[in-house]
């Protein structure tokens, strides 16, 4: 099995923290839409920031740096959380000069006191109004990025808000008709919570993009467990395999912390049924670019 990719014909530009905390950038919140239910127990938001034409770039796989305002309880400043791009480099309307967010509300139960507490990054932003501004930073990320080769098959693998950076993905592969096959494997726990649907649907019935989902809650296994993304992974091993052996795709990961290994363990079954040692091939594939994770 080749895991190797052709190499690039010159280096790639990547920005990479054009601003930073201590001189970042004021963007404006200029649209936002809900993409759960009003009233759904999980509050998700996409976000656009509008910024100064020529002032910011970014790319497709890169994260931005949010900073909240005020203090914390120990009156030190809030640190700035870091938000995957959910559009592509020239802003979901292409003008060039936007950059899109997609956030979920955060609210957790203390287990030393059993109050509800709010994160603070994710209820500042959803709490806003267009019109608010944002101090920024960023971006960062040099390996999540899509191919330079537009030909080499992606393989999407999500979890909840982990779809941002993959939409920003399918917006750029849209706008330059690029000829890439897209497989997005989305795992979400109940059908509202499908982010973008209305945008998969279009893309998924025009052969674009490749869609398979696990909705954790609503459906089962043949044995009666609830379906996560590695047994849509596991039910598509025929024809995934092709891909990664043979097409050399790259595989993203992104999504809630933990998932990686039920990932991995899919892969790996599929590599023992071909004869092919795991446990050497993904050092190989992390080598080559071709195996990314990020998970938080």
């Amino acid at each position: 099995m080749d895991t190797t990719t052709n190499p690039p014909k010159a280096k790639r530009d990547i920005p990479i923290n054009l601003f930073r905390p201590q001189a970042p950038l004021t963007m404006t919140l200029v649209a936002k839409e809900h993409l759960t239910p009003e009233g759904h127990p999980s509050d998700v938001q996409h976000l656009v920031l509008e910024y100064p034409e020529g002032a910011f770039r970014y790319l497709e796989g890169q994260s931005v740096g949010v900073i909240p305002p005020g203090t914390t309880e120990a009156g030190k400043p809030h640190q700035l959380r870091l938000y995957s791009v959910a559009s592509k480099r020239s802003g979901d309307d292409g003008k060039g000069h936007s950059v899109s967010f997609c956030v979920k509300r955060v609210r957790y139960t203390d287990p030393e006191t059993g109050e509800e507490r709010l994160g603070v990054a994710t209820n500042y932003l959803c709490d806003l109004e267009p019109g608010a501004q944002i101090r920024t930073t960023g971006p960062i990320g040099r390996t999540f990025l899509l191919p330079e080769d537009p030909q080499i098959p992606l393989v999407m693998i999500a979890t909840g808000t982990g779809i941002a950076p993959f939409r920003a993905f399918w917006e750029q592969l849209a706008a330059t008709q690029a000829p890439t096959e897209a497989w997005l494997f989305f795992g979400v726990p109940t059908t509202p919570e499908i982010l973008y649907h209305d945008e998969l649907r279009p893309l998924v019935d025009s052969g674009a993009l490749k869609l398979s989902l696990a909705i954790s809650r609503e459906q089962q296994t043949p044995d009666g467990k609830r379906v996560y993304v590695q047994h849509r992974l596991a039910e598509q091993a025929d024809a995934l395999w092709p891909l990664l052996a043979d097409k050399q795709a790259v595989v993203y990961i992104c999504g809630i912390k933990g998932m990686e290994k039920g990932v991995e363990d899919a892969f790996a079954a599929m590599a023992r049924a071909h004869g092919v040692d795991w446990e050497e091939l993904l050092p190989q594939l992390k080598k080559a670019h071709r195996w990314h994770a990020e998970t938080y």
